[in-house]
């Protein structure tokens, strides 16, 4: 009788060890103003980056690495992308500088690490994951990050890598609109957008998730988004993982990316009815917007965001790196993108 009780649970035993999770990799590039009419050269190259940093991701995950290493190969594929604003290709403040942010944060242990403020390191997603990893803290900014930065044998540029010509010709432009009292004519600039994230489901059934940015066009005094705010721009527990893109300020108020995984791993809502509820109903009730990609423990992703567009992509059972740019792309959330009329008025920023 015991023998066969000692097989039975053996076997069950095995049964389950048997039994993995099918890896899924999600990112986007940034939710905003997409003209359609964009340069075809820098849609292709920006489609070739979302998928390289899928494929790069997802071999991850493939060979069995966990969540954590997903994020962190992704999100760096696109900070080394001069065309999102996330490390190279980040925008320039009201005084002619780059200040990054990034965390990650994993969700079986709940540990997480961010950054900000930070001038001289190339992959801020890597110094983030340093925090969480070889710190007793969870965020470092400034000087102090970088110190831990160089600590930590992170990689430092000098802060010239960071200028890009396209990105300083919109910092001019917001200057000229500042001088003359005006509000920002760039819809991008006036509306905060522009950042990196991924979430990604182990065979283990973990979660992961990682933001980073080069945060807002003329930005003064030092501000701060939501990205490297654990709970409002990046959040993962051991149901639900999400990484927001979109009008900052509105994410901190509402604790958007806790909140999703909240109503997820609480009040047991679907994860696509979640996030949408979250960010194309709560945040443009209040004047905001933007966009937000979430992942759960089934597998299940969401991509919902009320802009003309957001720079998505994903990868799961199949094996093929799918990417979308424009509102009417067909991608797994199924969630049609709200009004634009929700959007925020450019003349509000500041």
């Amino acid at each position: 009788m015991t023998r066969r009780l000692f097989v039975a649970l053996a076997s069950f035993g095995m049964a389950i060890m048997s039994h993995a999770t099918t890896p899924v990799l999600v990112i986007h590039g940034g939710a905003g103003v997409i003209k359609r009419d964009m340069n075809p050269a820098k849609e292709k190259a920006v489609r070739a980056a979302l998928t390289k940093a899928l494929q790069d991701g997802y071999a991850q995950l493939k060979a069995g690495k966990p969540a954590i290493d997903a994020v962190t190969t992704a999100i760096t594929v696109l900070e080394d992308d001069p065309n999102f604003n996330a490390g190279k290709g980040s925008v320039f403040t009201h005084d002619g500088k780059n200040e990054m942010d990034a965390a990650v944060m994993e969700g079986d242990s709940l540990r997480a690490g961010s950054v900000a403020g930070v001038h001289r390191v190339k992959n801020p997603i890597l110094l983030a994951r340093a925090v969480l990893e070889h710190s007793p803290h969870v965020m470092l900014v400034g000087d102090g990050a970088e110190e831990f930065a160089k600590e930590q044998g992170i990689t430092l540029v000098d802060p010239s890598y960071f200028r890009t010509e396209e990105r300083w010709q919109q910092l001019q432009k917001a200057l000229k609109e500042d001088a003359q009292k005006q509000p920002h004519a760039d819809l991008e600039t006036a509306r905060h957008f522009g950042t990196v994230g991924a979430v990604a489901l182990d065979s283990e059934g973990h979660l992961a998730a990682g933001t980073s940015t080069g945060g807002m066009t003329d930005k003064r005094w030092g501000r701060v988004g939501d990205s490297p705010i654990i709970g409002a721009g990046t959040y993962a527990n051991a149901q639900c993982a999400v990484s927001g893109t979109g009008w900052g300020e509105f994410y901190m108020r509402t604790v958007a990316a806790h909140e999703i995984c909240m109503r997820v791993s609480l009040l047991n809502e679907p994860l696509q009815r979640a996030a949408a509820e979250v960010i194309n109903q709560e945040i443009p009730s209040m004047g905001g917007n933007g966009g937000a990609i979430a992942l759960d423990t089934n597998g299940n992703i969401a991509m919902p965001y009320n802009t003309d567009g957001m720079y998505r992509g994903w990868i799961g059972a199949d094996g093929v790196p799918h990417v979308a740019i424009y509102d009417d792309e067909p991608d797994p959330s199924n969630q049609p993108p709200a009004a634009s009329s929700t959007a925020a008025s450019p003349s509000s920023s500041e």
